[in-house]
């Protein structure tokens, strides 16, 4: 017999998925990993490391999946580990007692959609400001008690991780997130299926699986359409964060808007007042007026219920930061949609434009977002100046210093962004009831009477924390990039604990002027290179993958960072995400901030930075404006000295150098005998007691329900009373009014020689005299007589309105009667307004019909 060499078969493989056993007496931290709670409190954060610390650094701190990754010796051994145990106890009652408080129903309740959620670093389902504040948005909602649901995006790969190559090219790199290893679950149905949201998209639907995100009490629901029921092109809908071309982003915005209200519908969640987080969900309102229409409601009826419960925020300070959309591809998925809310194409499309009736204009989200919402607001108050004038083109009778465009101050959630050690100083020195009167600026006064010593030391540890990591993460980018070691040892060997450590980390958009620095190069290497006075800077930040000049300046930094004179003084870190961002505002000493005014919506960095004792220097652009006090921090003037881009950026980067010289490094560098700097604490106290009570996400939070979503609710609540008689009642007169509007007759008017003329005297008092045939519409017009002036730039600005009192009313004709007085003399315009007035319109732009005359 002949013996073959081998005999082997092809084996048959089967799958078997081996799940973690969780024994009985650890199964309170299944629960506990399972809710974001634990990344913004500490003692649950640290009870899941200490289970297994290698194992915990090696799964990215990602609590699920290092319950998944555990061994069953390991979870055995735990579950005998006495102190663990009473650790998880004491962990877990606290959650319980925090979860089991019912939401405060005194307050209006919320629904909140957003593109993006920067909850934590391990779902990726963020990119950058935008998201992180609407994690912290969520994060405080749960905290403070209130009644509030959100909706976004489970994607499959987020944004991108940033990688450099050895000559300081960005590379993006899209890793798929495995939802199994998430702290996220499935909606089920009452059968325990899956919930799924049909979404049409004109011919056909679009099949949305449903997660929820548990942020402590708040349930954030995220829609999936990687799954087996959509084609492939609809599956990369969620796939990418702002990814893909117009198409895809306009089918991600149908998404959000559409199908998240058809979600909220699905799960039988109703809330008073919805929120629209940027115009990317504008399109809630396409569906929710559309329900309202399939009540048997007219499309005027339905605009005024979700008018009033609705609000847009916007958070970009320029028109070309919108999504605009042409006709034709929005066509393509929203044709079916007139129909629905009763009206027609075109007057969807008119929804969406600055000038109603203009076939070429595209649709902007923005604006209808605008049309659509009753309040809308800025994030800082000089943002909202810019959006009140970014704006001004969609209620063209009024200026823009006259319309309704609002602000909120974006503030950061204090938990998430303080450092361990600030939270546990703040317990130790502050009021008991802090953690629940964060704006309470008395209560942050006591900041005061921690000993500097303390401060100093705290300051100290974090930075020495941070410059560990510094270290660590340049040894293993030499590793992985396979650059020069010696480069890379010359590096580590200059980085300088005791140095005055400066903070920059954004996003890489060319406005935020990352370069500013490097203008004068010269000048910077003499700065850095004083022995008396070092300084060394930390840059990280990732540019958009299709934004070659952000990319550029990236490229730029780093090639300076390696020339010999900056080499250790100019450091770039890679991939900056929510982790490292936690690492750089505890662990720098100053922040800072160079963006071109007034472009920095709000910012919210430099906040965060500030609840750990990190001094600001920036430009007095975005929250920074408002929160800068003297002694506190540095800020460049708001002054803008040349319209050259160029000769400002100059201008500027000489201010910062000269600020650095003369002020800042010699007061952090005149250290006492026990080795800190006595004024550079004051200043650190300044920071916190004057600043700090004022940028919480709490105080946030608490305007935005003073501002807006009180009056929205109670409006809302009064127009859909009683069948919705009030909203049915204010279109049947807003109907009236359009009828009779361009029938509306001046009948005569009386006014002096000098009025006429356009020759007064200032001081004096003239009277004028109108009489107008209101036609029948029984006192709903308001007449004022408006002034202007025109400023240094051109622009022309209100000076004074002077409204007109009816003096008469004889039929349907009414005479109106005003005093005019001007008391600087000067060169002024005057114009006669007409405006639609009830009493139970919100604010004029509600109803934007407008006359002039003279």
């Amino acid at each position: 017999m002949k013996i073959k060499v081998s005999n082997v078969n092809t084996p048959n493989w089967k799958d078997v998925n081996v799940k973690s056993h969780i024994p009985a007496e650890l199964e309170k931290l299944s629960e506990l990993a399972r809710n974001i709670w634990w990344s913004w409190n500490y003692e649950a954060t640290e009870l899941f490391r200490d289970l297994d610390p290698a194992l915990w650094k090696e799964v990215g701190q990602n609590p699920v999946l290092l319950l998944e990754r555990m061994s069953y010796a390991k979870l055995e051994a735990l579950a005998n580990d006495k102190v663990i145990l009473r650790r998880m106890d004491d962990v877990y009652s606290k959650f319980r007692t925090y979860m089991d408080v019912e939401p405060d129903k005194k307050r209006p309740s919320v629904a909140y959609f957003s593109m993006e959620y920067g909850l934590n670093h391990v779902l990726k389902i963020y990119s950058g400001g935008l998201g992180v504040l609407a994690g912290d948005y969520l994060k405080e909602a749960s905290d403070s008690n209130v009644d509030l649901c959100a909706v976004g995006f489970l994607y499959r790969y987020g944004y991108f991780t940033q990688t450099l190559s050895m000559d300081g090219q960005q590379i993006a790199n899209y890793e798929a997130q495995n939802f199994g290893q998430l702290p996220i679950d499935r909606v089920l149905d009452e059968n325990g299926n899956q919930v799924i949201v049909d979404v049409p998209y004109l011919d056909y639907y679009v099949h949305a699986y449903v997660w929820r995100v548990n942020v402590g009490r708040i349930s954030l629901y995220l829609l999936d359409t990687d799954n087996e029921l959509n084609s492939e092109f609809d599956r990369s809908i969620t796939h990418v964060l702002y990814g893909g071309d117009w198409e895809n982003r306009l089918k991600q915005e149908i998404l959000l808007g559409i199908g998240g209200i058809l979600t909220l519908k699905k799960l039988g969640i109703k809330k008073d007042v919805y929120h629209c987080n940027e115009g990317h969900a504008a399109l809630i309102n396409v569906q929710r007026i559309c329900d309202y229409v399939a009540e048997g409601l007219t499309y005027d009826q339905a605009i005024e219920l979700v008018r009033a419960s609705s609000l847009y925020t916007v958070h970009t300070p320029v028109p070309a930061g919108h999504d605009y959309f042409d006709e034709g591809l929005f066509g393509k998925y929203m044709g079916g949609y007139p129909s629905r809310m009763g009206i027609t194409w075109d007057d969807l499309m008119d929804l969406g434009r600055n000038n109603p009736g203009d076939k070429g204009e595209r649709f902007c989200m923005s604006v209808f977002a605008c049309n659509t919402s009753q309040e809308v607001n800025g994030v800082s108050w000089l943002h909202g100046k810019v959006s009140q004038e970014m704006f001004s083109s969609i209620w063209k009778g009024y200026f823009p210093e006259e319309n309704h465009v609002g602000y909120v101050t974006n503030g950061v959630h204090f938990p998430t962004w303080s450092a361990t050690e600030w939270k546990q100083l703040y317990a130790q020195y502050f009021d008991e009831n802090f953690w629940y009167d964060q704006s309470n600026e008395k209560i942050w006064k006591a900041i005061y009477d921690v000993p500097d010593e303390v401060i100093w030391k705290t300051r100290m540890g974090l930075k020495n924390k941070l410059i560990d990591y510094v270290r660590k993460q340049y040894r293993e980018t030499w590793l992985k990039n396979q650059g020069d070691p010696s480069r890379i040892v010359s590096l580590l060997d200059k980085i300088n604990p005791n140095a005055l450590l400066i903070g920059f980390g954004r996003r890489f958009a060319t406005y935020k002027r990352a370069h500013l620095l490097f203008t004068d190069l010269d000048r910077l290497a003499k700065i850095v290179n004083n022995p008396d006075y070092p300084v060394q800077f930390l840059f990280t930040g990732k540019a958009h993958p299709h934004d070659g000049a952000g990319q550029g300046l990236i490229k730029k930094i780093i090639e300076i960072s390696r020339r010999p004179e900056f080499l250790g003084k100019i450091i770039f870190l890679e991939n900056y995400d929510m982790q490292l961002a936690r690492r750089l505002v505890s662990g720098v000493d100053i922040w800072l901030n160079t963006p071109t005014r007034p472009l920095e919506a709000s910012g919210t960095s430099g906040e965060k930075a500030l609840m750990n004792g990190v001094v600001n220097f920036s430009v007095l652009d975005g929250w920074w404006l408002e929160g800068y006090r003297e002694g506190a921090g540095w800020a460049l003037t708001e002054k803008r000295t040349y319209q050259n881009q160029e000769h400002q950026d100059q201008l500027d980067a000489a201010t910062i150098y000269s600020i650095l010289e003369t002020e800042i490094l010699p007061l952090y560098y005149a250290r006492n005998k026990k080795g800190y700097s006595e004024g550079w604490i004051k200043t650190i106290k300044n920071s916190i007691a004057q600043i700090a009570p004022h940028y919480t996400m709490k105080r946030q939070l608490d305007d935005y329900f003073e501002k807006f979503y009180n009056k929205e609710a109670k409006r809302f609540h009064l127009l859909a009373a009683n069948n919705y008689a009030k909203a049915k009642e204010i279109a049947a007169w807003k109907e009236e009014v359009v009828e009779k509007w361009d029938s509306i007759e001046i009948v005569s008017s009386e006014k002096t020689e000098e009025l006429v003329k356009g020759s007064i005297e200032s001081g004096k008092e003239y009277t004028i005299t109108y009489v107008i045939d209101e036609k029948g519409l029984n006192d709903a017009i308001g007449l004022e007589l408006v002034t202007t002036y025109t400023s240094a730039d051109g622009k022309q600005h209100v000076y004074s309105v002077e409204p007109f009192e009816v003096v008469k009313k004889e039929g349907t004709l009414y005479t109106f009667q005003a005093k005019h007085k001007l008391e600087n003399a000067g060169s002024f315009k005057v114009s006669y307004r007409m405006f639609p007035k009830n009493p139970d319109l919100p604010h004029r732009q509600d109803f934007c019909y407008v006359r002039w005359f003279v």
